[in-house]
């Protein structure tokens, strides 16, 4: 959200050059140390997981972490009440159903009405790092392992970000990145998957790869058939270059974020709880009221509140909320067998707390 992408340069470009004159665009078709391999492998590396996984957005990057998990028909998928539809769908996508949990005055998923949410059908809970805010991992993955559920990072608006010394996306099972034009790295499309579960790894391979038993990473567990979710070797290109520019990023975004306190007219202003303020990127301030976050953002260039961003509340999400399906006959509804209620009050407290939070977006 907001102009935060790290800009494209010489880096970029040179990686793009050597690719169109290896005239092997696809990433299988040159030489096994192909950009999308080499990106791969630094990824992994930096934000300190065994497998990083490129895929051709956040969205399949979720589809395929939730696959890779074994969530399908009948299941339940714990997400929070603000984010990106993608969430939402992503669960829909596998046949499983999204359960929506409020959020706290952090902007991320309420731990408390998330343990309340767990029913007997329950099996994942995606949690989202928001608008570079960090999610209260050590309370969620406490619930998971009392109830022995699955943990997905849906880290796409905080990639890079850090939780208590850990990168986001390492914590939970698995951890999903976008890198689309509005996220701390960008090749204008593309994502990845991270995991420390090699299993996992092994399944998103598979899925992401239609031709997964063609390619040198087969092995004799059992297979089954795929998407068509990677990216090219133009992504790879792009993605090797700006991961290098990441930390640098980042840095800047805190250095502006503290430059921004210091203004006057953010002086005094009550900021939104952190879970890990010491490394807070994002910067957002709760009020008491509805009125009061309005007149603020009416007076103050760059800021906005945050229910006015109508997309990225539950109430924007008319295919979740309406239960559109293309095929009757693949509808996960139906295959829950119960009754799944989703109302425009379900989650007021989400409501609530963005009618009262603002967000700063201006570089």
């Amino acid at each position: 959200m907001g102009e935060t992408m790290p800009r494209a340069g010489i880096a970029e470009l040179l990686n793009l050059t050597r690719v169109l004159a290896s005239g092997h665009l696809m990433q299988h078709a040159g030489d096994k140390r192909s950009f999308t391999s080499r990106f791969e492998a630094a990824l992994a590396g930096k934000i300190g997981v065994k497998h990083a996984l490129a895929v051709n957005s956040g969205t399949s990057g979720l589809i395929t972490a939730l696959t890779a998990a074994g969530i399908g028909p009948g299941d339940e998928v714990l997400i929070p009440a603000y984010t990106w539809v993608s969430t939402a769908i992503a669960p829909l996508a596998v046949g499983a159903v999204p359960i929506l949990v409020d959020i706290d005055e952090t902007l991320t998923i309420d731990a408390e009405d998330l343990e309340r949410k767990i029913s007997p059908y329950t099996r994942a809970i995606i949690p989202v790092h928001m608008v570079n805010h960090v999610c209260c991992m050590d309370k969620i993955m406490a619930v998971a392992e009392r109830h022995e559920l699955i943990v997905i990072e849906d880290a796409c608006q905080a990639v890079g970000i850090t939780y208590k010394g850990r990168r986001v996306g390492s914590i939970g099972d698995a951890g999903v990145f976008s890198f689309n034009h509005y996220k701390n790295m960008s090749s204008g499309e593309g994502g990845a998957l991270l995991t420390n579960n090699s299993s996992l790894h092994h399944r998103a391979k598979v899925y992401h790869d239609v031709g997964s038993y063609f390619q040198e990473f087969r092995t004799n567990s059992f297979d089954f058939s795929g998407c068509n979710l990677r990216i090219s070797e133009l992504t790879g290109a792009v993605l090797h270059a700006q991961l290098r520019k990441l930390d640098g990023h980042l840095a800047h975004l805190k250095r502006a974020r503290v430059k921004k306190l210091k203004a006057p007219n953010f002086s005094g202003v009550q900021l939104s709880p952190h879970h890990d303020i010491q490394d807070a990127v994002g910067l957002t301030f709760l009020f008491d009221s509805a009125g009061e976050a309005k007149r603020f953002a009416e007076k103050n260039r760059g800021v906005v509140v945050i229910s006015d961003i109508k997309k990225y509340d539950y109430l924007s999400w008319l295919p979740v909320l309406q239960k559109c399906r293309n095929d009757p006959r693949k509808d996960p509804f139906l295959s829950a067998k119960r009754d799944i209620t989703y109302s425009p009050d379900m989650c007021s407290k989400t409501l609530d707390i963005l009618s009262r939070s603002c967000l700063v977006t201006a570089s």
